[in-house]
């Protein structure tokens, strides 16, 4: 069985020199025209979420390392006893390859330039309000996410304009297996926020998960739990000083993004009914949690207007 695949293309990318999965599918070209290396699932390889079905690959990537091994070993290999026969085979220091890879070999360092394209930019986000002072209404928040190329690792602010003032938290990002996590922490202050989204595909026009934390306008800070909806914003968005804030359960999601540059051609009404209904749901049932369907459904609906403008 197949296994650490993710941190086997890292490993070998550093080797190469190949910082992004188009460099990477090159050199399997290279080594095989016809390979069955595909550039569209590269993506999803790299984060984990699935791995190569045809022993091919396996056997190409053999060539692309010039490795006297069989494909059916690079793919049930340990990641550690892989790393040692590249860097013996090709006379390459353990460290000298890990200096390249930016740090020791993690399945939780974005090293690929895909997740930097996919991820990195400025979100307008949505989620319930959780004061009781304004129960039933959204809160409008903005996430900005970005990489630091010598770590390479992701960052993320998240801000609110509350009537109290601004609240701002900071915090890293972690991309793993199973899904992506942010932790937030208050900028001088104690309170701490945890996100725990889908894992991002591109070209990266959404995310959307759970946000847990405690009340920040209230009489008691209540452990809570919400849904949050990210849209990620144009480079050319300049947010009105006026955008932020509670959103009035007669409110429009989609006349709001309109104001910020993001004209949904669905028709307005339908698509608000589904959003405000994704961000609606709750746990009566079972435990909360979001059905890859109804995520899917509105990633559709944001993935075709960004490529159609902004791609």
């Amino acid at each position: 069985m197949a296994q650490h695949i993710a941190e086997k293309l890292r490993v070998t990318a550093a080797l190469l020199g190949a910082i992004s999965r188009k460099d990477l599918a090159a050199a399997f070209r290279r080594a095989n025209p016809e390979t069955a290396f595909d550039l569209g699932r590269a993506d999803k390889w790299l984060q984990g979420r699935s791995q190569p079905r045809q022993l091919s690959v396996y056997e190409d990537w053999s060539k692309v390392l010039d490795l006297d091994r069989p494909g059916a070993w690079i793919a049930q290999c340990e990641v550690e006893a892989f790393a040692e026969a590249v860097c013996e085979h090709h006379g390459v220091d353990r460290e000298e390859l890990e200096r390249r890879m930016g740090s020791h070999i993690s399945p939780s360092r974005l090293v690929d330039q895909g997740i930097d394209a996919t991820m990195s930019g400025a979100y307008a986000c949505y989620s319930k309000a959780l004061s009781p002072y304004y129960r039933g209404q959204l809160i409008r928040s903005t996430v900005s996410i970005k990489m630091d190329r010598r770590s390479r690792s992701m960052t993320a602010t998240y801000k609110e304009a509350l009537p109290t003032g601004s609240f701002l938290m900071t915090g890293p990002i972690t991309l793993a297996k199973r899904g992506l996590y942010i932790h937030l922490r208050e900028s001088g202050g104690d309170a701490q926020f945890f996100l725990s989204l889908f894992l991002p595909s591109p070209p990266g026009s959404v995310l959307a998960g759970y946000m847990c934390g405690t009340t920040i306008i209230g009489p008691e800070p209540l452990p809570s739990a919400v849904r949050i909806l990210m849209i990620r914003l144009p480079k050319s968005t300049n947010l009105p000083d006026d955008w932020g804030g509670y959103l009035l359960s007669s409110g429009s999601i989609v006349e709001d993004l309109g104001r910020l540059g993001i004209a949904l051609d669905s028709e307005s009404h339908p698509l608000d009914r589904q959003l405000w209904q994704f961000l609606n749901e709750d746990g009566n049932n079972g435990p909360c949690q979001i059905t890859e369907s109804s995520f899917r459904t509105i990633v559709n609906v944001f993935d075709r207007h960004w490529l159609r403008h902004h791609a």
